[in-house]
């Protein structure tokens, strides 16, 4: 039958499953040397991390190594490629990394500090447009006084630096392989991860091996992985259940989440591992429009939109309502818009517009992507209006482009109100409150709010101890509040859909919601 498994009972689960049964190997066979065939409708835009601030992530954690990375259960930076620390006395701005003896990439090319201050330094020389460039606005130079020796220097001080650095987008590259100036567009790649990339066919499959000579945190338990590029969710369900793949991964409507679940013939031998995830959803309000420039406006929205009707109709619980742009699960999350508005409640929205001399119905267009964030976006949009006309004090116009045509638009700032997700470089609440703030920000629509970005999150940034920092985020999300500019609506959860037997699902996802597939195996008993 179908298993749903959440990720606190999910390894109590598979521990009790491996206790007992027979074996489904042949002898000789074992968990480690077994192929792992995983399915996705999230394929990489590109195969050079310089390029890369986008769902080619997934692709690179598997087959590159990082200075430091998230292994599973970890949301603050450990070891991967090397040790390291922020100096002693350095307030935050000197961070200094010893590189791990005897690492190699595959070719069998040496891995040293020079190695990694290239790898960094082409990031910064390419510049290429939507890249991780900028990533590193606080990093000033670097230094390499030995071979294993490399040491950040920052123009402030930046305790988020290490979160950086632990992004697939600062992957290590081999100075052979990569020019220093130019993206590698051969459609090859060669790193030092826990897999070797045998073979890339854009947009159909990865064929990824275990990588012999990798040196790291990551224990692989499976001889290689297979990765099936899906464009559409329908038929990488069907190749699931045709058991033409072994798991999902990223891609999985709310409906086919609801619909695997159910006791169909068809479902038997399945199983659903359930996660709270870290990316969210959130409307933007365009203060050169001029009724969204009007704060009762925007109050009267959060004063009405419900949540919870949301994310039951709509995601049919696969998402949950979010009362604050750092998501449950994240160190600083609060539910500053719930206890500042509390239940949806037009009588109190009329009470405000009314109070600003706001009597007749107000105008607004809604825009959002058709194709970036799943085909429930638009039903999404629909009951949102369908929520704010219902109060008989707004009307809205819905609006939905392709995401190119839609990006050109809001970063133009032709849109009143718009509809955004965000799926975080790193788990540290300033990575939900940075990129949304100031003159520049990722919205396109500048916010400006000076004790956020003055002061707040300078203070922040000085404090290596990342849980020693919640006041700041707190007070920053409470300025949110009053401002509206944003209104957080949901955070989604993360499903792996698999056969049963499939082990480590519970533990195939990193903090940034990115796939180890080094945790997935095949059950070597039932």
């Amino acid at each position: 039958m179908f298993n749903r498994t959440s990720l606190q009972a999910a390894a109590a689960l598979a521990s009790i499953s491996l206790l007992s049964g027979c074996s489904v190997f042949s002898d000789g066979e074992s968990a480690a040397e077994q192929r792992i065939v995983v399915g996705t409708t999230s394929s990489p835009t590109t195969l050079d991390p310089a390029a890369a601030w986008d769902n080619s992530w997934e692709l690179f954690r598997n087959v590159f190594q990082t200075l430091v990375s998230f292994p599973t259960g970890s949301t603050s930076p450990q070891s991967d490629a090397a040790d390291c620390q922020f100096k002693q006395g350095s307030s935050s701005r000197v961070f200094e990394c010893q590189i791990h003896d005897g690492l190699t990439f595959s070719n069998g090319h040496k891995l040293d500090a020079e190695a990694v201050k290239y790898s960094i330094e082409r990031i910064r020389t390419i510049n290429y447009k939507g890249g991780p460039n900028g990533m590193l606005g606080s990093l000033d130079k670097i230094e390499v006084p030995d071979p294993r020796t490399v040491v950040f220097r920052l123009n402030k001080p930046d305790a988020t630096f290490p979160f950086v650095l632990a992004t697939p987008a600062m992957s290590i590259v081999d100075p052979a392989e990569y020019s220093a100036d130019k993206l590698r567009e051969d459609g090859k790649l060669v790193g030092s991860g826990p897999y070797v990339l045998d073979s890339y066919t854009e947009g159909d499959k990865a064929e990824l091996t275990r990588n012999p000579s990798y040196k790291g945190f990551a224990a692989p338990k499976n001889g290689g992985v297979t990765i099936r590029y899906f464009k559409e969710s329908e038929a990488m369900v069907a190749a699931l259940k045709k058991k033409d793949i072994d798991a999902t991964y990223r891609g999985l409507t709310a409906a086919e989440v609801i619909e695997l679940q159910t006791d169909k013939p068809e479902n038997q031998g399945l199983q659903l591992v359930e996660s709270t995830g870290a990316d969210i959803r959130y409307l933007v309000f365009n203060t050169k429009d001029d009724a969204a420039a009007k704060l009762p406006v925007r109050k009267a929205i959060a004063q009405l939109v419900d949540r919870e009707e949301l994310v039951n109709k709509v995601y049919q619980g696969t998402a949950e309502p979010l009362y604050s742009m750092v998501p449950k699960g994240i160190a600083g999350h609060t539910t500053k818009f719930y206890d500042r508005f509390g239940q949806p409640d037009k009588a109190k929205a009329k009470a405000i517009l009314r109070a600003a001399g706001i009597t007749k119905p107000v105008k607004l267009d809604f825009w959002y992507t058709t194709d970036r964030y799943g085909s429930s976006t638009a039903p999404e949009f629909a009951e949102l209006k369908r929520q704010l006309e219902e109060s008989e004090l707004f009307e809205v116009t819905l609006h939905g482009k392709p995401w190119k045509e839609f990006q050109a638009g809001y970063q133009k700032g032709q849109y009143p109100v718009f509809g955004r997700g965000w799926f975080p470089d790193f788990p540290d609440p300033d990575n939900f409150i940075a990129p949304f703030v100031g003159k520049e920000n990722v919205l396109g629509t500048p916010y400006v709010s000076p004790r956020i970005t003055d002061e707040l999150l300078p203070k922040s940034r000085r404090e290596s101890d990342r849980a020693a920092v919640t006041d700041e985020f707190t007070e920053a999300q409470e300025i949110m509040v009053q401002d509206v500019r944003l209104l957080p609506l949901w955070q989604g959860k993360l499903y792996i859909a698999a056969s049963e037997d499939i082990a480590g699902g519970e533990r195939a996802l990193d903090p940034q919601t990115v796939m180890q597939m080094w945790e997935l195996s095949r059950r070597t008993s039932w």
